[in-house]
């Protein structure tokens, strides 16, 4: 059984329209509390800013691409960039959206420099409009574990 997450209090100023549009915020998604809102923007903040002020440190999350064009070409070319970074594009899925858009998310785990590095090239692919990395510490567990590789090695 883990143990009880520690509480701290924390008290802010915000000037009075800022209040507003978060309690409205807080109110349209059916939050239980404004704690609850802040929290989660607290940890958006942090992992973003632990993508670029620790390069090496291992990240989990999302690459959201909206792009538009010749869809062979670009679909071609992010599919190369992609396998340029096989051990950091664990999946992706796409779908066709209205206007000749298409909208691609890529699941990735890797250290953060590298993740940059990956959405800079797809950024480079013509016709990519949109891109979004978004990023979290918690990490996927293990694909393959030492032991399963030792257990195939086996003859039953």
């Amino acid at each position: 059984m883990s143990e009880p997450t520690s509480l701290a209090r924390l008290s802010m100023s915000l000037p009075g329209e800022l209040f507003r549009q978060l309690d409205m915020m807080v109110e349209e998604r059916g939050l239980p509390s404004r704690s609850q809102l802040i929290a989660e923007l607290i940890r958006h903040a942090l992992a973003e800013h632990e993508a670029y002020t620790r390069p090496d440190e291992m990240l989990a999350g999302t690459i959201t691409i909206v792009y538009r064009g010749d869809r062979g070409r670009v679909r071609h070319q992010l599919a190369q960039t992609q396998a340029d970074y096989l051990k950091e594009v664990i999946s992706s899925q796409h779908v066709f959206l209205e206007d000749d858009q298409s909208l691609e998310v890529l699941l990735v785990q890797g250290p953060a420099s590298l993740l940059k590095e990956l959405c800079d090239a797809l950024r480079r692919v013509r016709g990519v409009h949109q891109l979004k990395l978004v990023t979290t510490t918690a990490l996927l567990p293990p694909l393959f574990h030492d032991q399963d590789a030792k257990n195939k090695g086996a003859v039953a």
